[in-house]
Parts: C-alpha cells; structure tokens; sequence
C-alpha cells in the first residue's frame, strides 16, 4: 500500500472511532460527578440551625468555651455576642438585632441574667427556633431580677447590696446608677465569689474569673421583663442542683412553668464550665428537634 494510502486510511479509521465514541456518549445518560466530603460536611453544617450563647451578669463569651468547642466540633456554626448587662430591653433588642442578621434557623441560649435577655430578644427576632436556659432566668410578664432572686429561700445574691458588690459608677447610665461587681472575699453570710457564684470551679480560675468579671448595671434588676417568648417556643432548661445564686427549687419551678425539657446536673452556677457536655448536648437536643 502507498503511503498516501496507508495515510487515507488511517484518517478514515479515526473518523470512524470519532463518530461512534460520540454516538456512545450521546446514548449513554450523564453521570454527575460525585461530590467531595468537604462539600457533604459544608451542606451538613448548613443544614443545622445557628447556636447562639448569651452570658449573664459576672462572666463574658470565654465563659462558653468548653461548651462552645464541643459544639463546633459536632459540626454547628456558633456565636457568642457580647451581653452588654445594662438593661433587659436594650440588651434584648442588641442580641435580637445580631441574631436577625443570621440566615436560617437560630437555637438560642442563655446562662443566668442572659435568660432574660433571650426570652425576651426572641420575640423581636424572625427566627429563633429553639430556647435553651442554662442556670438561667425564665421570667413571665412583669418579673424582675430581683423578684426571682428572693422568690425562694437560698441565693447568695439577696443580702444587702455592700455585703457581696463593689458599686461602680459608669458614665452616660441614668442618675444615680452604678454598675454591680461581685466581690471576691467572703463577707458574713455572703460566701464569697468561690463559694456563691463560682462553686464547684477550680480555685485557681475561680480567681481569674473574678477578676475578668463584666458588671451589671443595678438599673437592670429591677426592670420587668416583657412578653414570654417561652410561651410560643420550645425550651429547655439545665438546672444545677447545686447553684447558690439561682436556688434550684426557683430554676424548676421557672422551668416547668414554662413547659421547659427539664435536665438536671451536679453542678452550681456556672455548669457550662463544670459540666460542658451536659451542656452542649443539651443544646445538640434541641437543635436536633427543631432543624
């Protein structure tokens, strides 16, 4: 055979191979690529609501950091905002204002003051799916902090004002009022910050938590809580048997009142640092019955 035979041939060989390989393609259906495990993992996460953790009077975000690694590591997306502490409406309307610049379902939740402030953030807020109260105020209508404190016998935080607070005062607040610091040494039938508000933590950070403590303004004890969100939300509630500052027997009586999933744990007030995984999976239940 000539060459510009042999060539010829060749060339209609690979014409040949040309068309059926696209015949093939076109009969055969399309198969998508399959997706990678970071894209499985970013869909998961997305799926889940947003967590977002309030902190109360005396403590700041860090306070969350056990609970909220946990939580990151179960795959949530979290968020702990500054409490500002000066005043229930305003510190509502702050949270409720981070919480709605959030797309999707929000499980919101709330250690001790901060119970108040999401009760009542989250009726100013499109959506908050789920309340979980950690040693925390569930306040109806009307309530105050201080009300709650002395509505049963045991809280640390009920003596007269300088037995257990340093009384500051802060600039641009209303007249007369200061913002409140737990003091650190225990003073007659007040504990001490160790013993009432920090009971069951380590002394050594029982320490650094006094001493990093945010105040609260007194104004905002006495300020009344407004319409329940607990009412038209499912909540949760983990009381510590052991909390000084909050009487257990209040933080169940609360809870149930609002139709609260009750948990208890060992532990005083801060649980969400002595039993973090009580906690976070607490918040996982609810998260999980919600989204």
């Amino acid at each position: 055979m000539s060459l510009r035979l042999r060539r010829r041939a060749v060339g209609t060989a690979v014409a040949v191979a040309g068309l059926l390989a696209a015949g093939t393609a076109a009969a055969l259906p399309a198969v998508s690529a399959p997706a990678s495990a970071h894209a499985v993992r970013a869909e998961a996460t997305q799926a889940k609501p947003a967590i977002v953790l309030v902190h109360g009077a005396w403590a700041d975000a860090s306070s969350w950091n056990p609970v909220m690694s946990r939580l990151q590591n179960a795959g949530y997306t979290v968020y702990a905002p500054p409490n500002p502490l000066r005043g229930v409406q305003s510190d509502a309307q702050t949270i409720a204002d981070f919480v709605n610049t959030i797309p999707g379902p929000v499980v919101l939740v709330g250690h001790s003051y901060g119970g108040f402030v999401i009760t009542n953030a989250a009726t100013l807020s499109h959506n908050v799916k789920a309340l979980v109260y950690d040693d925390a105020y569930i306040p109806a209508k009307g309530e105050t902090v201080s009300q709650l404190n002395s509505a049963q016998p045991g809280s640390c935080v009920t003596a007269a004002p300088s037995t257990f607070l340093n009384l500051v005062p802060y600039p641009g607040g209303p007249k007369g009022d200061v913002d409140a610091y737990l003091k650190y040494a225990p003073n007659g039938s007040y504990q001490g910050f160790e013993g009432c508000f920090a009971n069951g933590v380590p002394p050594a950070q029982a320490r650094l938590l006094a001493a990093g403590q945010r105040p609260l303004a007194v104004s905002a004890t006495s300020e009344p809580s407004g319409a329940p969100a607990s009412k038209t939300i499912p909540s949760w509630a983990i009381v510590g048997t052991a909390d000084n500052v909050i009487p257990p027997a209040e933080l169940l009586f609360m809870a149930n009142r609002a139709g609260s999933h009750v948990v208890k744990v060992p532990a005083g007030h801060l649980s969400l640092l002595t039993r973090p995984g009580t906690v976070a999976d607490t918040i996982i239940a609810a998260a999980r019955a919600v989204g």
